[in-house]
């Protein structure tokens, strides 16, 4: 199971649909998922995305799925400026 955050208009898929509270699904796993057939299992096209975020590292639809973690699905209409750090070496 995880815990799938949604923001903005993605909020559909949740329970809690208003700006006010939580939306947030806890969502049972099937073999082999990954962050886009999740979404797609809930009704979520990839275009509808922007930035995706698991355990707070920025990751693609294509990144498998496991127990526990915590995913965050931002609408492609509230996409994110995120900067990779990378340290030096």
């Amino acid at each position: 199971m995880i815990e799938l955050h949604v923001y903005g208009k993605l909020r559909r898929v949740a329970p809690q649909k208003t700006a006010s509270g939580d939306s947030v699904l806890m969502v049972t796993l099937q073999e082999g998922d990954t962050v886009g057939t999740l979404l797609e299992r809930l009704g979520v096209a990839p275009e509808e995305t922007s930035n995706i975020f698991i355990e707070g590292e920025l990751c693609g639809l294509w990144r498998p799925l496991n127990d526990g973690e915590r995913v965050g699905v931002f609408p492609d209409d509230m996409a994110l400026l995120y900067k990779w750090y990378f340290p030096k070496k």
